[in-house]
């Protein structure tokens, strides 16, 4: 089983940033594919950023160069800057090996 600690929410004004991290309980995390999504109410879940096993990363279109996912050891991130209102949601730590795992939700708030 593997355990997900997410860190780094909180609220902020926008155009300003903010540090999401996910700290993993698994060992050899580096197989996982690992990634962020969001959750706005009303909203499906959707993918913010990922980063597979080969390091290819991907970011859903909405991110605009604004966000960037890492990784190292047992851990991931995701820097988030020039945030918008419209980046208010649920932010959650996703990673994939055999199972899916997901850490628990962050509240990301934008005002305006």
């Amino acid at each position: 089983q593997v355990q997900l600690v997410v860190s780094g929410g909180g609220l902020v004004q926008s155009g300003g940033s903010l540090r999401l991290s996910c700290a993993a309980s698994a060992r050899m995390f580096h197989i996982y594919r690992v990634g962020w999504y969001r959750q706005a109410p009303g909203n499906q879940r959707e993918m913010v950023a990922s980063i597979n096993t080969a390091g290819t990363i991907n970011y859903a279109d909405f991110v605009k160069g604004r966000f960037t996912i890492s990784r190292d050891g047992a851990n991931v991130f995701l820097q988030m800057n020039n945030l918008e209102p419209e980046d208010t949601a649920v932010y959650y730590c996703h990673a994939y090996w055999v199972y899916e795992y997901w850490g628990q939700g962050t509240q990301v708030t934008v005002s305006s």
